[in-house]
């Protein structure tokens, strides 16, 4: 995965290039951002959904979208997934930071035209946000298939990056009085809440009642 692009310049013993690594942040994580050249050259970051299936990376939106449209010519793009584990304060501004794992990847997207391979894509999306959701629900029509754009994504080129641990302050810092330490913060979910809509003596799904991201 490490190539002249992606190989890490900043801080570099934070890397990591292990694809047991990359694919745990990928699968834990519920949103990316990609970016890319738009029309005109102008610069653009959006953030969407994904599912992961082995090495291959899962996008898609309406066939009208205008990322969807762009990245499905092969334009270069950018995927980017950052999951938040801690604040860490430090006993000086300067050196305050946060733990993190995150996922960078370069790329060109391949539109996704065989009828199976997008059934199963789609499927990946309701899965990855939440496991065995896709079972419990009705299967894409055809219409709504055809109006969704799925692109495909090969893990070839990127690395990790992985802040872990307390603040590391000046040496003489450490005498100050000031607390220093880590602020340990996560995804939490609350009570499911029932559509206002749903029919009487509809029991909660097992798929949300025994909800758990994956790390």
């Amino acid at each position: 995965m490490q190539t002249k692009r992606s190989k890490l310049i900043r801080a570099p013993q934070r890397g990591v290039y292990d694809r047991e690594q990359v694919h745990a942040i990928l699968d834990e994580g519920l949103v990316c951002h990609i970016g890319f050249a738009a029309p005109a050259g102008r610069p653009v970051v959006i953030p969407t959904a994904y599912g992961r299936d082995g090495n291959l990376l899962y996008i898609h939106g309406a066939a009208s979208s205008r990322m969807m449209r762009t990245l499905a010519t092969g334009v270069d793009l950018s995927f980017c997934v950052t999951l938040i584990d801690g604040l860490v304060l430090a006993r000086a501004a300067f050196h305050h930071s946060v733990n993190y794992r995150s996922v960078v990847l370069f790329g060109t997207a391949q539109l996704v035209e065989d009828l199976a391979q997008k059934e199963r894509a789609l499927a990946l999306f309701t899965d990855h946000v939440v496991p065995g959701r896709s079972a419990e629900v009705r299967p894409s029509a055809p219409n709504e298939i055809k109006a969704t754009t799925v692109l495909a994504l090969r893990i070839d080129e990127g690395s990790a990056k992985v802040r872990t641990g307390p603040p590391k302050d000046d040496e003489a810092d450490y005498a100050l009085d000031v607390w220093a330490g880590v602020l340990p913060c996560g995804v939490s979910y609350g009570a499911p809440q029932a559509d206002p809509l749903l029919r009487a003596g509809i029991a909660l799904a097992p798929s949300v009642r025994d909800y758990r991201r994956p790390g």
